[in-house]
């Protein structure tokens, strides 16, 4: 997916790093992904759910926490409430360029921290909240900690292990992370709201997903994780959570009313990275693009792969229509299109007088027809009729393009 590295600045004057993850194709909204205690936006989950999102439309910005990966800032002086003041820096520079609500994702105390987000934002700036492994009780996380706490409130600071990492902790992080009640801000969000947990998260165990679930107003959702780990380090894990979350969004963040949705033809529209490009028809959408050999993103069809699709799709429902209306044992068809750039080279064609100077091109098909039951006769019908179908006939038509502008 496209791709912009993204510098956001917040109250205190400390620089936040983040890498927004654009939908090839246009834009139908925004969200947040924060990331869990101590990792960064270049976590497994970030990722997977950031790019699942663009893949649907909206726009994800996954970004650094003060102190951690690429962001300015003393992770071991900031706390829970440091990383409250970020996410709503970030939400508001979404919010900014992109108008229209946001959807807010966290991860772990990520996801505790986008619902703390959540209530000081509101319902006029959040769509929706969807959390991953979140905690109901913010000091939960002090568990993952190893060092002696109460020497660092008494001293001031202390040096503590998280994940097999050393930082450099306050006092202030830990009185910040204790004084959050964050069931209480639950209980007053009125946010649709979906939870992701699985029930053998040895880090935060699933009671956690059952408290916010039940502390949370309808419409909320609740979808198991079953035998994720808590950083859903397994490939699959992760890739499932974020189809779950993007799918469940576009509930939402619906279409945008100024979209192109033809009465008839199709409009196309320049979307985002180098090729990528919109395609809308009157009921459908999609995005075309080109391989990443080609600099594309590899995130649609190309332009050559529509055109063979049209043949190839056209001439599949002109066969079974035929064999539908003969009422012959026609099982289907598999029709491989391909393309040759230059069929003169190729194949010895002999130019005409008015292809003189023109590149000659092929279309070739090669059609398999299905049906036991098929005599030879009605087989060589089947095939025969394939040359009938319309797109057939258009393309070996004299076919006109007029432009406007």
């Amino acid at each position: 997916m496209p791709m912009e590295s993204l510098s956001i600045a917040t109250p205190s004057g400390q620089t936040l790093s983040g890498a927004l993850e654009m939908p090839t194709g246009l834009v139908r909204g925004a969200a947040v992904f924060a990331h869990c205690f101590t990792c960064t936006k270049q976590s497994r989950a970030a990722i997977s759910v950031a790019r699942a999102l663009a893949r649907q439309g909206i726009a994800c910005l996954r970004f650094d926490f003060t102190g951690l990966g690429g962001s300015d800032g003393d992770f071991g002086k900031a706390g829970f409430a440091t990383d409250i003041v970020d996410l709503i820096a970030a939400a508001e520079h979404l919010f900014e360029r992109f108008e229209g609500k946001l959807l807010l994702v966290g991860h772990s105390l990520g996801g505790a921290a986008v619902l703390a987000a959540a209530s000081q934002l509101g319902s006029s700036k959040v769509a929706a909240v969807a959390t991953i492994g979140a905690p109901s009780d913010v000091p939960h996380v002090l568990h993952n900690i190893s060092g002696d706490l109460d020497a660092i409130e008494r001293d001031g600071e202390g040096e503590v292990t998280i994940g097999g990492r050393p930082f450099n902790l306050s006092g202030e992080f830990l009185e910040k992370t204790r004084s959050v009640d964050l069931l209480a801000l639950v209980k007053d969000l009125r946010i649709p709201y979906l939870a992701l947990h699985s029930p053998s998260d040895d880090i935060v165990g699933v009671e956690h997903a059952s408290a916010l679930f039940q502390a949370a107003f309808h419409p909320k959702s609740f979808v198991s994780l079953a035998g994720a780990d808590h950083l859903l380090t397994n490939p699959s894990d992760a890739e499932f959570a974020a189809s779950i979350i993007a799918s469940w969004a576009q509930r939402y963040l619906p279409l945008r009313d100024d979209w192109p949705m033809p009465e008839d033809g199709v409009v196309v529209q320049t979307g985002h990275g180098k090729f990528g490009t919109e395609v809308h028809t009157a009921t459908h959408r999609f995005v075309a693009d080109e391989p990443r050999s080609y600099g594309g993103d590899d995130t649609g069809p190309t332009p050559y792969d529509l055109l063979l699709a049209a043949l190839g799709t056209c001439t599949a429902m002109t066969m079974k229509m035929y064999a539908d209306r003969k009422e012959w044992p026609f099982d289907g068809a598999r029709i491989h299109v391909t393309h040759e750039r230059n069929h003169a080279e190729d194949c010895g064609h002999a130019l005409s007088a008015e292809e003189e100077g023109m590149t000659a091109q092929a279309l070739n098909r090669v059609i398999e027809v299905f049906g036991d039951e098929l005599t030879e006769e009605q087989r060589r019908k089947i095939i025969e009729i394939a040359d009938k179908c319309p797109v057939h006939k258009t393309l070996e038509g004299h076919l006109h393009i007029h432009t406007e502008s």
